[in-house]
C-alpha cells in the first residue's frame, strides 16, 4: 500500500512536467515501504531536458534541438564512476549559471559534480551527493542528478548473473529504466571532484519491490542490526557500514540462491547468512556492487586499522551467534521466546491481517503525506483532468493508488480554483465572475472527492470573495459531518468501535468522504485567507512551502472572519469556542505539532475583535510551541505591532 500510494504520486508529479522542468522520484527506505524512526526520505531530481548517453551512436534517438546531450567518459574511473562531457549548450539554468559548474579538460568541457552540488544544494546542508533539509518533522535527503535511459555497458553482467532472480520480464524493466548519474566522485578516483557515481536507484526500487514477505523482513532486520546495534553511539565519521550495504548483501544472497527456502520460518537463518556475507566482506576489505562487481564499495572507505576493528567487533559477535540481536530494543523480546524455545519461530504470518481500521489510519496517514504537489502551477494544473482521465482508464491501478489519485484530485482542483482567481480577481466583472463561477464548480467537485475537511476551501473561497453567508452556510455543513462520532480526526482520535460500524466494508473512497477529517495545507504561494497572509509569506521566507492548520482551528477562524461581516453579536461565541479548543485540547483535536499555529490563529482572532491583552499572551504562546509551521518571525511581527 504504501509503495502504491508513492508510486502514484510520482506518476501524476512527472506527467504533469513540460520537458522542460525538473522530474522526480522518490527512493531510499521510505520509497522500499519502511516506516522506520528517523530515517530520511530520499528525493532524486533530474532536469528533462537533459540526456546521458553512453556512445554516439545513441544520440538519434533524440531531438538535440529541444535536448542537452552529455556522453560518458569513464576512460579514466574507477569502476561505477564516469566524468560528463557536455555534448551541446546546456539549457539547465544551475549548469547554465556563468557556467560555473563545466570545467574544461582536454579541450572538452566537463560537468563538475563538486561544482553542480555546490550550485543546486547551496539552500541545504551537504551530505555526500545529497542535500539534507527539513520540512516539520521530516528530514530529506534531496539528490540533484542526471537520467540516462540506457543501461551501463559496465553492467552488463548483472544482466547475465540473472538466471533465477529477478525473472526475466522484471530484468527487462530494469534494464530500459536505464540508470542515474549522482554529483559525487570516488576519493581514490583521478578526477574525484568532477566525477559522477553511477546510481541504480530505479532498479533497486524494483528489486525490492519482487522480494518475498520473509526477504523484506531479512532486510529489515539487517537495517535494525545496523543502527541500533553496530553503528549505536557511533559518531558519523566512525559509521563505516550503512544501509546500502545492507541492501546489497540480501540481493546477492537472494540471487546465488544461499537459501533455498525463504519463509517466516527461516528469518533468522537468512539474516545469519546476511550477516556472514558481511562479516567475509569486511574481513577482505571487498564488498562488490550487485550491479557492477567490480567497484568495491569499501574501497576508499573501510580498510587498514579500521577495517581490523570493525571485523574484530563483527566477529565477536559471531562468537555470540543470535543472541547478539538482544542489544536491538525493537526486537529483544521476539528474540528471547525463541532462545527460551526454539521450537518456536518468529511469528512473521503474511496472512495475518491487521484490523480494518488500523489499515486504514495506515492508508490516510499516507495519502496525506503525499497528497501535496508543492511545484504545481496554473499550466501543470491544467493538464490534471486528461492525466487522471488517463490513468483512472488504467485496467493496472490498484484500489490504494486509485484513492492516491482521487485525493491527488482534489488537491490540483483546490489549487487550481485559488490560482484562477489570483490571476482574475483584477480583470473586468464579467471575466471575473466567469472565473469565480469555474473556481465555485471546481472546488465543490473536490469536496466530493476529499476528506469531510476539503469543504473548508469552498468556505475559504466564499469569504475570499465577500460571500459570507455562504461560507458560514458550508461552516454549518462542516460542523454536523465533524460532529458524528465515527469520523476519523487525524491517527489520535477515532472512536474504534463507531467508526467500525458505520464504514465497515464500505469503499475507501466512501470512508474518505464521509468518515475521515485531516488537517488543512495552504501553499504558501497562495493568499487564501488575507489575515493568514503575514504568516504564509514570513513561512515562505523561512524556506517553509506550506502552512498546516488543524481543521477545527481554521473552521472557527473562518466562522470568526465571517460573522464580523454579518452577525457581529456572535463573533464572541464562535471566539470563545476557539479559545476552549486552543487553551484546553490534550492533542485531541490539535496534534502537538501545530500547536504554534493553533496559538497564533487565536491570536489573530482575538486582536481583530480588540481583546489586544489576549491576542499578546496568544502570540507569546506561539513562541514557547515547538516551531513547526516557521511562523516565529510573523509572531515577533504582531507582537511588536501590539507593543508599539
Amino acid at each position: 500500500m504504501r509503495r502504491d500510494v508513492v508510486d502514484i504520486k510520482d506518476m501524476v508529479n512527472n506527467q504533469m512536467k513540460t520537458s522542460d522542468e525538473v522530474s522526480e522520484m522518490w527512493s531510499g527506505s521510505t520509497r522500499e515501504g519502511f516506516r522506520l524512526e528517523g530515517s530520511d526520505v530520499d528525493v532524486m531530481f533530474w532536469p528533462n531536458n537533459h540526456r546521458v548517453i553512453w556512445e554516439l551512436s545513441q544520440s538519434q534517438y533524440y531531438n538535440t534541438h529541444r535536448q542537452t546531450l552529455i556522453l560518458c567518459d569513464c576512460s579514466d574511473s574507477p569502476p561505477g564512476f564516469t566524468l560528463l562531457y557536455l555534448l551541446s549548450p546546456s539549457m539547465d539554468r544551475d549548469i547554465q549559471r556563468a557556467c560555473r559548474a563545466c570545467v574544461r579538460m582536454n579541450n572538452r568541457y566537463y560537468i563538475s559534480s563538486s561544482i553542480y552540488r555546490e550550485i543546486t544544494c547551496s539552500e541545504f546542508t551537504p551530505h555526500g551527493p545529497c542535500a539534507s533539509g527539513t520540512i516539520g518533522t521530516q528530514d530529506f535527503d534531496y539528490t540533484y542528478c542526471f537520467v540516462c535511459d540506457f543501461w551501463p555497458p559496465s553492467a552488463s553482467s548483472w544482466i547475465d548473473r540473472c538466471h533465477s532472480w529477478p525473472q526475466p520480464h522484471v530484468v527487462n524493466d530494469i534494464v530500459k529504466d536505464g540508470c542515474h548519474f549522482v554529483a559525487i566522485g570516488h576519493k581514490l578516483g583521478s578526477h574525484e571532484d568532477h566525477e559522477w557515481r553511477i546510481s541504480f536507484s530505479e532498479a533497486e526500487k524494483k528489486l525490492v519491490c519482487i522480494m518475498n514477505h520473509c526477504q523484506f523482513l531479512t532486510y529489515a532486520l539487517l537495517k535494525l542490526f545496523l543502527t541500533e546495534i553496530i553503528n549505536n553511539g557511533l559518531d558519523d565519521d566512525d559509521k563505516l557500514l550503512c544501509s546500502y550495504h545492507m541492501k546489497t548483501a540480501v540481493f546477492w544472497v537472494i540471487q546465488q540462491n544461499t537459501i533455498p527456502h525463504w519463509c517466516p520460518q527461516n528469518l533468522l537463518g537468512g539474516f545469519w547468512v546476511c550477516f556472514k556475507l558481511i562479516l567475509r566482506w569486511v574481513y577482505e576489505g571487498v564488498c562488490p556492487n550487485f550491479f557492477i562487481p567490480d567497484n568495491n564499495m569499501f574501497l576508499s572507505k573501510i580498510h587498514g586499522d579500521k577495517q581490523h576493528q570493525l571485523f574484530m567487533r563483527l566477529y565477536g559477535m559471531y562468537e555470540k551467534g543470535l543472541a547478539f540481536l538482544l542489544h536491538s530494543p525493537s526486537i529483544r523480546s521476539y528474540i528471547i521466546n525463541v532462545l527460551n524455545n526454539p521450537r518456536l519461530s518468529i511469528c512473521t504470518d503474511e496472512h495475518t491481517l491487521i484490523s480494518e481500521i488500523e489499515f486504514d489510519v495506515n492508508l490516510y496517514m499516507e495519502i496525506q503525506h503525499n497528497d501535496t504537489l508543492y511545484n504545481l502551477n496554473k499550466q501543470s494544473s491544467m493538464r490534471c483532468p486528461h492525466i487522471t482521465e488517463q490513468m483512472i482508464g488504467s485496467t493496472l491501478l490498484t484500489q490504494h493508488q486509485v484513492l492516491m489519485l482521487q485525493k491527488l484530485t482534489t488537491y490540483v482542483l483546490q489549487k487550481t480554483a485559488f490560482i484562477l482567481h489570483m490571476e482574475t480577481y483584477t480583470h473586468k466583472n464579467k471575466l471575473r465572475y466567469r472565473a469565480d463561477k469555474i473556481s465555485c464548480h471546481m472546488l465543490k467537485l473536490a469536496a466530493k472527492f476529499g476528506y469531510i475537511t476539503d469543504m473548508m476551501y469552498i468556505a475559504m473561497y466564499f469569504y475570499k470573495i465577500l460571500r459570507y453567508m455562504d461560507a458560514l452556510s458550508i461552516i454549518e455543513m462542516i460542523k454536523v459531518k465533524l460532529a458524528q462520532p465515527y469520523v476519523m480526526y487525524y491517527r489520535f482520535n477515532v472512536d474504534t468501535e463507531r467508526y467500525t460500524e458505520a464504514v465497515r466494508g464500505q469503499s475507501w473512497s466512501t470512508k474518505m468522504t464521509q468518515a475521515v477529517a485531516w488537517d488543512i495545507i495552504l501553499d504558501n504561494r497562495i493568499h487564501y485567507i488575507s489575515e493568514l497572509i503575514p504568516e504564509q509569506q514570513f513561512a515562505l521566507q523561512n524556506s517553509f512551502p506550506a502552512l498546516f492548520i488543524p481543521s477545527l482551528i481554521l473552521l472557527y477562524m473562518l466562522e470568526i472572519l465571517c460573522y464580523r461581516h454579518v452577525d457581529i453579536m456572535r463573533v464572541q461565541t464562535a471566539l470563545d469556542d476557539l479559545q476552549t479548543l486552543v487553551h484546553y485540547d490534550q492533542g485531541q483535536f490539535i496534534p502537538l505539532i501545530l500547536r504554534d499555529i493553533s496559538w497564533q490563529i487565536l491570536g489573530i482572532c482575538q486582536q481583530l475583535t480588540g481583546n489586544l491583552q489576549a491576542a499578546l499572551y496568544s502570540y507569546q504562546q506561539s513562541l514557547r510551541q515547538e516551531l513547526f509551521n516557521k511562523i516565529h518571525t510573523a509572531t515577533e511581527m504582531r507582537i511588536q505591532g501590539i507593543c508599539q
